[in-house]
């Protein structure tokens, strides 16, 4: 029980002893509580344990108490903050849905875990000028608990106001047999409208459509009006306008944003380093339209540095156009970040800036920020530099052309290149990757898959591309540029969006563990979990049946990445000061770095506005929302393709791998096309099948045998559903015998038939 020091206040919590002793003060559970339940935007650690004049151990003691409290399910963690469960977020997106008996605004979080959202009164904000929110409007508000019982239960204000939806929707267009027209819905919500003729605007049968719907009369179905035509089902534009509708993907820019691109001029050498003469390479994907980065190296001649190498990283110079404050700069952070589909890229930046402007050309004068980073030969990086340039690149190179010229064969333009620039990058890579090895991030062996189409749209192939050298080399040399951008920053204590990913929280460290179990492995416990505890699992498992398996629930078993502008670290790449600093045309997370680096080390115009640094916590939490929202688009994409494409491939067997199980049944991957699918439990048939949480599988009561996630299985297709890319399967593979004796069998038995209750998880 905690001694109250006398003259102590409940709403001031802060001790007047700072030593330890017989006086010196520990707050009670309840008070810590209290403490986060009353201060959701002082609720890290550290401003915790200063509210409460902590210091030393007693900051241990801290660290252990909140510890027990998340094992206890009393407290979660939100970014770097501590909640209480169920508690919204301090910064969350809200729709208004009325007002109180005062006319105020009461709104909902949109996006609530529990089972009934709690009501947020929202307060006027003053000063924000543009447009007040109304009823219906969504919002990213700050949230504040209230002690008042019989009012709502937190009070908000209005950081955000979101733009309000179109009220067109998507659907197909059908000309049925009497020669009338619908439109067939591709959300289940939407009824199904009637058009006439003279609102055709040009659609035929089977094109995607953008409609209006108008009010429904009396009698029959609602008519609407054909706004435009998107394209052929068959069409993969079409396909992934689905996805860019249903999410809300601002896709077409508005005008007097491409009038401010369009008027840009190319910026001159004032103020500015001559690089042009540096021979910086930049290395792509050989379709790749518009080039962020350009890279160089040589040995570092320090006799002091034996070994060690020199390493420069330019980057385009996105904030020398794209201003704080103006149509490009606001319409920028509504994006968020480009979003990639197959066939399609929905840019963050319109053309004239991305491909054009900025895109760091073979040949052309371009401006740039860069940063030239010393490395010892074991590749700790000694010192580093930022600079801003004007330069020039010497070559555009693909990531496959490349490689072969390191493998012994040279192209008429890499050859002549090799010895002065590419053996040298390879060379600094062999030293930057001593340092990664030292370092040991997280090493999930994952492959991505990669659709290729055909020139009509639809799909050809999805294949594996293979993971190069010359991938890893890029991919080391920006983390490395990304981390030199973070410690600069905080070196000069500049407020800046950090990248961070939190550790598994502990309740998915113990689900691992308790699986792991299940195959013989173990894995430590401990408050202090690192990458390399993981990557030791990887490694007894590499090459064995079950290789695939472990990755998946590994992966499975992470926090998401997301932006903030309080520092957590980065526990997948194992680093404590990481933000994204090198893709400035494509994530607006690097543009927001890019000026705290101009105004903190006084590189001219374009700096970061003390309005910007006011709102970083709202710029962080919109653009991990748009990554997000970027995502699950393109995943959708994904199966909407792949769909369409099997479709016609109704009853045929394919090769699978289960990616999923559940309670209702298992779902299975195609690795061939990466394709999704589900087949209830109601279908395997032969006995009475039980869900084991722990072990991931599904198991006969009878005979034991069963189904674990990454299992190799055959199946056949038996249905799908192309616009939602849903699919269908039969098991055509037998039950096997699971893992362990039939004493662990009968755990687990037990162990399932107690969770039955357990409401499922969703699926990732």
């Amino acid at each position: 029980m905690a001694r109250r020091i006398s003259g102590r206040h409940h709403g001031d919590p802060r001790a007047t002893d700072t030593r330890r002793g017989k006086d010196a003060y520990r707050p009670s559970r309840d008070e810590i509580l209290r403490y986060i339940a009353e201060n959701p935007d002082r609720s890290g650690k550290r401003e915790i344990a200063k509210a409460f004049a902590l210091r030393g151990d007693d900051r241990i003691w801290l660290k252990d108490m909140l510890r027990d409290l998340a094992d206890e399910g009393l407290l979660e963690k939100s970014r770097k903050r501590h909640i209480r469960p169920g508690a919204l977020p301090h910064v969350t997106v809200l729709e208004i849905f009325g007002r109180d008996s005062e006319g105020g605004l009461l709104a909902r979080p949109i996006d609530y875990q529990g089972e009934q959202p709690p009501t947020v009164a929202l307060r006027s904000s003053r000063g924000n000028g543009g447009p007040a929110p109304g009823i219906g409007d969504r919002v990213l508000a700050k949230t504040f608990p209230t002690d008042d019982e019989s009012g709502p239960a937190y009070t908000g204000r209005v950081m955000k106001l979101f733009e309000k939806r179109s009220e067109a929707v998507l659907g197909i267009f059908r000309v049925l047999r009497d020669g009338t027209f619908r439109i067939e819905p591709v959300e289940r919500r939407q009824p199904e409208l009637i058009v006439d003729k003279e609102f055709q605007n040009g659609a035929k049968n089977g094109d995607l459509v953008e409609v209006e719907p108008s009010k429904a009369g009396r009698y029959g179905l609602p008519k609407a009006k054909v706004l435009s035509v998107l394209g052929s089902l068959t069409s993969e534009k079409a396909v992934s306008m689905i996805a860019i509708h249903a999410h809300d993907i601002p896709h077409i820019f508005p005008p007097d944003v491409l009038a401010e691109a369009e008027a840009l001029k190319p910026v001159t050498l004032e103020k500015r380093e001559d690089w042009r003469d540096l021979p910086l390479v930049t290395i792509d994907p050989a379709d790749a339209k518009d080039h962020d980065d350009a890279v160089f190296a040589v040995p570092d001649t320090d006799e002091n540095n034996v070994g060690g190498v020199v390493v420069t990283v330019a980057i385009a110079d996105v904030a020398a156009y794209v201003r704080p404050g103006t149509p490009l700069d606001r319409e920028a952070l509504k994006r968020g970040n480009s979003v990639y589909f197959p066939d399609r890229v929905v840019p963050m930046l319109p053309e004239r800036i991305s491909n054009n402007l900025c895109s760091l050309r073979e040949g052309e004068d371009k401006p740039a920020i860069a940063v030239r980073m010393t490395f010892s030969a074991e590749g700790r990086k000694i010192r580093h530099s930022f600079h801003r340039v004007m330069m020039k690149s010497a070559a555009k190179l693909a990531y496959p052309q490349a490689q072969a010229t390191i493998d012994g064969v040279p192209d008429d333009k890499t050859g002549p290149i090799l010895d002065t620039v590419l053996k040298p990058l390879w060379d600094a890579y062999a030293v930057l990757k001593r340092g990664r090895d030292a370092r040991q991030p997280l090493e999930l062996d994952l492959p991505e898959r990669k659709i290729l189409l055909k020139e009509d749209g639809t799909v050809d192939r999805v294949v594996v591309p293979e993971r190069l050298d010359a991938h890893k080399l890029i991919e080391e040399f920006m983390i490395q540029a990304n981390v030199a951008a973070a410690e600069t920053l905080e070196g000069r204590k500049q407020a800046l969006v950090y990248r961070i990913h939190d550790a598994p929280s502990l309740a998915k460290q113990e689900s691992l563990r308790e699986f792991l179990q299940t195959l013989s492995l173990s894995l430590a416990r401990g408050a202090q979990m690192r990458p390399a505890q993981f990557n030791g699992i990887l490694e007894r498992v590499r090459g064995a049946d079950n290789e695939a398996l472990v990755n998946e629930v590994v992966l499975r078993s992470q926090s998401q990445a997301e932006y903030s502008p309080a520092n957590i670290g980065h526990f997948g790449l194992n680093l404590r000061r990481y933000a994204h600093f090198t893709s400035p045309i494509r994530r607006y997370a690097d543009l927001i770095v890019h000026r705290a680096l101009i105004a903190s080390l006084g590189l001219g115009d374009g700096g970061l506005t003390r309005e910007e640094e006011a709102r970083l916590e709202e710029i962080s939490a919109l653009i991990s929302a748009t990554e997000r929202r970027a995502m699950a688009a393109e995943r959708e994409t994904v199966d909407r393709l792949t769909a369409a494409y099997l479709s016609e491939r109704v009853d045929e067997r394919f090769d699978a791998r289960i990616s999923g199980v559940t309670k209702a049944g298992l779902f299975v991957t195609l690795p061939q096309f990466g394709a999704d699918g589900f087949i209830p439990v109601s279908s395997l048939g032969g006995d009475y099948y039980i869900y084991d949480e722990t072990a991931r599988s599904l198991f006969g009561e009878r005979s034991g045998k069963g189904y674990q996630l990454a299992d190799r299985v055959e199946v056949r297709l038996v249905e799908v559903a192309p616009m939602a890319g849903a699919m269908r399967f039969e098991m055509l593979s037998e039950p096997k015998p699971l893992p362990g004796s039939r004493r662990s069998f009968h755990k687990a038995k037990g162990r399932a038939r107690a969770s039955q209750g357990r409401p499922r998880g969703r699926r990732r």
